[in-house]
């Protein structure tokens, strides 16, 4: 029976994983080890500004266990995402660490970069073809916001995946890429059923995320053959169920039911879950179809400010009973300082926000809890134009905010606690994102770069 033995060694490049763990899976004989090395979930900074989520030693820990795993079982180590957001200075990053691990562990292979960022010429040319589509809630995508783009990617599919594997790379590192194309990409290559395929590459994305209960990061190992596929954790502490299993169809998922990708849906409606063991668990059922038209994501980030941040507490509880009408005074009092201190027309160079912790701050609006406890943070943050401009202004709401009266109290009062001194915490560039849209490329290759060279 013809099959693909994965194994994912983490949820995240950097994150970590135990070495006993992928070295008892590497004596199941997997394929390939894969890892996903990116996300939206942290933001856009990491897209606008270039930087990474976790430390090059970090990466560099995680990758070299897996080079030296992969190079001594002579099966191809994939790499999605390189280093958050998969810019290509974010790729060469990787592929610098590649190097530096290759030359101190005296190992060679063959090393495909695939580089996913979008020239800018490209992209209007697209735009003015009418070959870009917003998606749901998309902002406004024109030319003007493709110059103000720091960086824009387009997240791949399997097709650069599959020429690097075809032209004999043993190590793939990929700027953005969609989580689960990074394990799909052989076995669909190999001729397996997608559906299987695509589904198994769902559940193996984050590593050992899909366990019962998963308390800190891991490697997953999965067994795909057409008609089904069984995951089962190396590491003897994790176990997984068919819940956990399902359940993982949610994570990142508009729908439990539907995932979308550049050459394709798979639809789970269908599937079934049966454990096999205490920790093992069987899929089967899901479905394929694939797309009438090829599209890839786009995601960009744009430059929105720098911003600088204050963090105080509340806890008198003559100003928590009024508190909303104490932040509203608030407020309206610091931007009429701002506004004398900087002049008028200043109000349009900057934003005041503030969030409050304890109360509404992790859900806004939709939050259904309305009791406030015996204390509350606040957090002010002002977004300008300029790292100066941003201090300059918090300065001011940082005098008006410690002192800001209530009716019942008469003469001067210290209403907020600053834990840090000086209060004001300038935070650097601020970033957003300001592309979701999807581009109808002439070839699922036309967007995507890939240089090879032997290391």
């Amino acid at each position: 029976m013809k099959e693909i033995r994965i194994l994912s060694a983490t949820g995240i490049l950097g994150s970590g994983f135990r070495e006993a763990t992928l070295q008892h899976a590497m004596t199941l004989k997997p394929d390939f080890i894969g890892a996903d090395s990116g996300s939206t979930d942290p933001g856009p900074y990491y897209l606008g500004s270039g930087e990474t989520l976790f430390s090059d030693s970090a990466y560099k820990r995680d990758l070299r266990l897996m080079l030296l795993a992969g190079r001594a079982a002579k099966v191809p180590v994939i790499v999605g995402s390189a280093c958050t957001a998969g810019t290509d200075a974010q790729v060469e990053r990787l592929v610098g660490i590649a190097r530096e691990i290759a030359r101190e562990e005296k190992l060679t292979f063959k090393l495909a970069a695939v580089r996913c960022e979008q020239d800018k010429a490209y992209l209007k040319r697209k735009l003015r073809e009418g070959k870009v589509t917003p998606l749901a809630n998309a902002p406004v995508f024109d030319e003007n916001v493709i110059d103000r783009s720091t960086h824009i990617v387009g997240m791949a599919g399997i097709e650069p995946f599959v020429e690097a594997l075809e032209n004999g790379a043993d190590v793939v590192i990929a700027g953005r890429s969609s989580d689960t194309s990074i394990f799909s990409a052989m076995p669909v290559m190999r001729g397996l059923n997608p559906a299987t395929v695509w589904h198994a590459a769902k559940i193996l994305e984050c590593g050992a995320a899909c366990v019962v209960e998963r308390k800190y990061p891991d490697c997953m190992f999965a067994t795909v053959r057409d008609d089904h596929f069984i995951v089962d954790p190396p590491n003897p502490d994790y176990r997984c169920d068919p819940a956990s299993i399902a359940s993982h169809n949610l994570y990142e998922n508009s729908t439990p039911y539907e995932l979308v990708e550049p050459s394709g849906v798979l639809n789970t409606v269908a599937a079934k879950y049966e454990a096999i063991s205490d920790r093992a668990v069987k899929v089967s059922g899901s479905t394929f179809k694939h797309a009438q038209r090829y599209t890839i994501k786009l995601e960009g980030a744009e430059l929105a400010g720098y911003q600088s941040i204050i963090i105080g507490s509340v806890r008198d509880p003559i100003i928590l009973r009024q508190l909303d009408s104490w932040l509203a005074g608030l407020m309206t009092a610091a931007r009429d300082r701002v506004t004398a201190v900087h002049g008028a027309g200043i109000e349009n160079k900057y934003k005041l926000d503030v969030r409050v912790f304890g109360k509404n701050a992790t859900m806004g609006v939709l939050e259904p809890e309305t009791s406030v406890g015996h204390e509350v943070g606040l957090l002010f943050q002002v977004t300008a134009a300029t790292q100066e401009m941003a201090t300059a202004i918090v300065k001011s709401v940082s005098h008006i905010a410690v002192h800001y009266p209530v009716p019942e109290w008469t003469g001067l009062i210290t209403s907020i606690a600053y834990p840090y001194s000086p209060a004001e915490i300038p935070r650097g560039p601020s970033y957003r994102f300001n592309v979701n849209h999807v581009v109808e490329p002439a070839t699922p290759l036309e967007m995507f770069r890939i240089e090879y060279e032997k290391v």
